[in-house]
């Protein structure tokens, strides 16, 4: 097995690998996301406009549920049965769908971990920019052309921008919406209606032809709406939309609990995490109530939350009433690399940095974004901190110790750029810190177009299933040939898996 950025510089990918062979699986020609491109983020601004004017995900996640039970597509709560084995495994992979480089860049290693396991999960953001059925093609089923076995999905935010529509006709065969009636004249829901992106419409001979490509009978899934619950061996296993803005409607609320009651030991998979970047976000629903409340009921069982949307993997142990439930942030499976080194100090639900684990380094995070500033403004020897230095700089700005050893000094220089990409420094007694316009900095030059060439910092899970346990394991994917061949692993842990009552 390939030595992991926890190891070593060598093993984040910093010193000169040989690239990996993932472009032989690239279309030959790949439309890259560019996301300052005005156009681009014109076509994403569905979720601006639904921050201003109200957001219809709820109303037409319901009309969607109402339209796939009228066709007879609707398992009984959403259930699927699969006949897994009370010994099996099963992958997830997060945020995937740019089409580019780092995305392909995981498949190599993602093939070679995910090889006999029985399904795999896509928590959140199928496709960017705005979830078209027109790009499933390079952004999905050529990907994972290889890959054996079922994908079910959880859509996010960005699959919301296209109305769920390309979505649900990729992974529930289902047609398009009938249009909504009108708003009222100068109504919120007619300034909304009238700025909203409408949703592309399927070409669907195009569609058809990308579908051969994971057209064999053991790749066959079938998903019976944008929320469901997958019942396999000793799991039961609930993944959950919650839409543009990170929340759930009142009927998902009332199926959530339904769904979560019982003994058996749950999963959540959410496009909205939980625990992230050192803050709780429980997810509220509709009518009242939070995702997490459920999530930490004892009667629920529930032994992990996992969920996508930032582009980064990251983990939280938190104790709940003297059992732990393990929250991740499972992101960073395609799109462009969200950073860890604006993530402060941990110290939230009662994890702590001892106990807390992101992927990449935080140093590696700084590292990364020093280079790609260096290179847009032109000022490398201004802004270029080598690895070693990145990870001086976080050890003493946060008060941490580093998690690679570096006897590296931490210049001036260094201590200016880290402040102004994003670092905390270390709390101060009566002094809160403030990081808002630093952080939104670091992530205006973050997305896609910096990252063409390896080191890419992606990441995908395996879950090995047994009646005992749950092994869950973070693989890097890097873009080197070493890391495509035996993928590193940046975390290992098990979860106890005990019926309700006997922890």
């Amino acid at each position: 097995m390939s030595p992991s950025s926890r190891e070593s510089a060598a093993g984040a990918g910093w010193h000169g690998q040989k690239p990996g062979e993932y472009r032989n699986l690239m279309p030959s020609q790949v439309e890259k996301v560019f996301w300052l491109n005005p156009v681009t983020l014109w076509k994403a601004r569905n979720g601006p406009v639904a921050s201003l004017f109200g957001d219809p995900t709820g109303a037409d996640r319901e009309r969607w549920v109402r339209q796939q039970s009228q066709r007879g597509c609707a398992t009984e709560d959403f259930v699927i049965e699969r006949d897994d084995p009370e010994s099996y495994s099963f992958m997830l992979i997060g945020d995937t769908g740019e089409g580019d480089d780092p995305q392909y860049a995981v498949v190599p290693g993602f093939l070679r971990a995910g090889a006999g396991s029985r399904f795999a999960l896509l928590s959140s953001d199928v496709l960017y920019p705005v979830g078209s059925a027109n790009e499933y093609g390079p952004k999905f089923f050529q990907p994972y052309r290889d890959y054996e076995a079922p994908i079910y999905a959880v859509p996010g935010n960005h699959d919301w921008y296209d109305g769920l529509t390309g979505f649900m006709r990729v992974f529930c065969d289902a047609p398009a919406l009938p249009p909504a009636a009108r708003p009222k004249p100068l109504s919120a829901a007619w300034w909304r209606a009238a700025l909203w992106r409408s949703p592309d419409v399927p070409d669907e001979l195009r569609l058809a032809q990308a579908r051969l490509m994971r057209s064999e009978p053991s790749q066959a899934a079938s998903q019976p709406g944008p929320y469901w619950a997958i019942d396999s061996g000793p799991l039961r296993i609930v993944g959950i939309d919650t839409g543009l803005l990170g929340r759930i409607d009142r009927e998902q609320g009332q199926w959530l609990r339904r769904v979560s009651s019982g003994p058996k030991p749950k999963i959540l998979v959410t496009g909205s995490p939980i625990y992230v970047d050192g803050e709780h976000h429980p997810c509220a629903i509709e009518g009242g109530g939070t995702v997490d409340e459920i999530v930490r009921d004892p009667d629920c069982n529930y032994v992990a939350a996992i969920g996508g949307d930032i582009h980064n993997y990251q983990h939280y142990p938190v104790d709940v009433g003297g059992r732990t439930i393990e929250y991740v942030v499972a992101g960073g499976s395609g799109a462009f690399m969200h950073a860890t080194h604006t993530i402060p100090r941990v110290d939230v639900g009662g994890v702590t940095e001892q106990d807390f684990r992101c992927y990449p380094l935080r140093g590696d995070s700084l590292a990364f974004y020093s280079k790609l500033y260096g290179r847009r403004l032109r000022m490398r020897r201004l802004f270029d901190l080598t690895p070693e230095l990145a990870t001086a700089v976080i050890a003493r700005r946060l008060g941490i110790a580093a998690t690679r050893q570096t006897d590296e000094p931490v210049t001036l220089r260094a201590r200016l750029i880290a402040a102004l990409l994003g670092v905390a420094a270390r709390p101060r007694r009566g002094r809160r810190l403030r990081l808002p316009v630093r952080k939104a900095l670091t992530q205006v030059l973050s997305p896609g177009s910096a990252t063409y060439d390896p080191p890419f910092f992606k990441s995908f899970l395996r879950m090995d299933v047994s009646p005992g346990g749950l092994r869950i394991r973070c693989f890097a994917a890097t873009g080197f040939q070493e890391d495509e061949i035996e993928p590193p692993v940046e975390d290992d842990f098990v979860i106890p898996l005990n019926p309700r009552g006997s922890h």
